[in-house]
């Protein structure tokens, strides 16, 4: 142990191996959803080493620094609620989910870290049985005030068995954007496979190392997130568990995920002939090799310095720049590029939670949306550029009266 938030694990998550390599360093940078109140928390602020390693045997790319979960998640600024993309991405994948599991009236349907519910709410309470597991305490009273049942506990193998036992097994449920939070991968399903009923389905949702790689979108590696999925790994802990990935989707939601769908391997069978075209496709490219990883990080060096270039020749134009959005993933870009208030004066949110504040690390001013009316910039940094379209789209004023905008992520770019 470190210190009392901080650990350093010596082996992988996933197969328990302790041949690790290192193959990126951004640096040590502040916990990425840590924003500060005020000007005299900067001096104090927790940083911890931000490093990407791959496992030699397995393939599972992943930080070995581990920073406890009741930091990072016991009181949370991220809220699902306030992007339309997510809004139209989670009434898709509703439907979906109640398609092919065929759910039936009185069905149990479980969201593990379901933050405000704002998924769960697509499953129609009249119908199904709906159990949100959040720990994030302000986050789960949020869902709770929107009439969802939400236990405000991390989810791990003892807590399945005491849902399963008060409310019987899942027919459904949803992991999204978590299993690449904790820092036990096997343990975690292993507590699916528990609550899961005979017959249910799992579907989980994760960020896809193949799109980190291809796109270049190193911002989205930050201390949540433990492990950078590719499937190869994950079908490994999944036979262990005998659960059978019945199919695999390409999501574009959080710059391209992986939408997992798996069921216990008595009621399903082998994994689904699409899921073994994707292992072999990943194996085929090299996905997990430590020498395309290596180019990632020369890409990654590449990326700062270009986006650099085009901030400081905008100053050096005599033009303002300010940002739009306050993304934990723009907060790893900010720091690992060096950009504080000297080069982006303020970034805007609509999040509540964050208006107000300084970013981690970085300490540049949050503002409401609202603030670009009053002081239209030249130029507009998209962080959250995930949501690029959406966001021109709401700011199409700004476009009107000349202003212009930056893309960082897959390549520094003027629109």
């Amino acid at each position: 142990m470190i210190d009392r938030v901080h650990a350093r694990r010596d082996t992988c998550r996933a197969c328990g191996s302790e041949r690790q390599s290192s193959v990126l360093s951004l640096g040590d940078q502040p916990l990425a959803n840590s924003f500060l109140d005020h000007p005299r928390q900067f001096a104090t602020e927790l940083r911890v080493p931000l490093e990407l390693f791959l496992c030699l045997d397995c393939g599972l790319v992943h930080l070995l620094d581990v920073v406890h979960p009741d930091v990072l998640f016991r009181s949370y600024v991220y809220v699902t609620g306030t992007s339309e993309t997510m809004a139209r991405h989670n009434e898709w994948y509703a439907s979906t989910v109640r398609e092919i599991a065929e759910l039936a009236d009185g069905d149990l349907v479980v969201e593990i870290a379901s933050n405000d519910g704002s998924l769960l709410l697509n499953f129609d309470q009249s119908r199904f049985r709906r159990l949100g597991i959040e720990p994030a305490r302000n986050i789960a009273e949020i869902a709770r005030e929107r009439g969802l049942d939400t236990i405000e506990e991390f989810f791990d193998e003892r807590l399945a068995e005491t849902v399963r036992g008060k409310h019987g097994p899942a027919r459904a449920i949803m992991a999204n954007n978590v299993l690449a939070h904790v820092d036990d991968t096997r343990a975690f399903l292993s507590g699916c496979r528990t609550l899961l009923a005979a017959d249910g389905l799992l579907t989980i949702e994760v960020p896809y190392l193949g799109h980190m790689i291809e796109h270049v979108e190193y911002d989205t590696i930050y201390h949540e997130h433990l492990c950078y999925f590719a499937l190869s790994p994950l079908l490994r802990v999944f036979d262990e568990l005998d659960l059978s990935v019945t199919r695999v989707d390409h999501v574009p939601v959080h710059g391209g995920s992986l939408r997992i769908y798996a069921r216990p391997a008595a009621f399903a069978g082998a994994h689904g002939a699409g899921t073994l075209r994707l292992a072999a496709r990943e194996r085929q490219q090299g996905l997990t090799d430590e020498v395309r990883l290596r180019r990632f990080a020369a890409a990654v060096a590449k990326n700062r310095r270009r986006l650099l270039d085009l901030i400081d020749g905008i100053h050096g134009d005599g033009d303002s720049i300010v940002a739009y959005g306050a993304p934990a993933k723009g907060n790893t870009l900010l720091n690992y590029c060096g950009i504080g208030p000297d080069r982006i004066a303020y970034t805007v949110d609509m999040n509540p939670l964050k208006i107000g504040k300084f970013t981690p690390g970085a300490h540049i001013p949050v503002r409401p949306v609202a603030d670009l009316e009053v002081h239209p910039p030249d130029y507009l940094l998209i962080l959250a550029w995930n949501f690029a379209e959406e966001i021109m789209g709401q700011q199409r004023f700004l476009r009107d009266r000349g202003t212009r905008f930056v893309l960082p992520i897959p390549e520094p770019r003027i629109l």
